[in-house]
């Protein structure tokens, strides 16, 4: 039996800022207490997705600025105030 697919495109990846956001939002919404558990099920999924898609984003970058400095991974100093 074949299987059946949607004609309709996925939606775009979350940006790393709204993936961080909406993390933020579902640690609260379920450290506060008030969500049935199947939802908090859902939630967690939907937490552990957005966990690994901003790990992934970091480690991309990371490599980015690697390949710029040209293989001299240099430690990073935040400026001076």
């Amino acid at each position: 039996m074949p299987r059946h697919t949607s004609d309709t495109p996925a939606a775009p990846a979350p940006t790393y800022e709204d993936a961080l956001a909406e993390l933020e939002r579902l640690v609260q919404r379920m450290e506060d207490g008030q969500m049935p558990l199947d939802q908090m099920l859902g939630s967690y999924q939907r937490g552990a997705e957005l966990l690994e898609l901003c790990r992934a984003r970091l480690a991309a970058v990371e490599a980015q600025v690697k390949v710029l400095e040209d293989g001299q991974l240099k430690t990073w100093a935040a400026p001076e105030a």
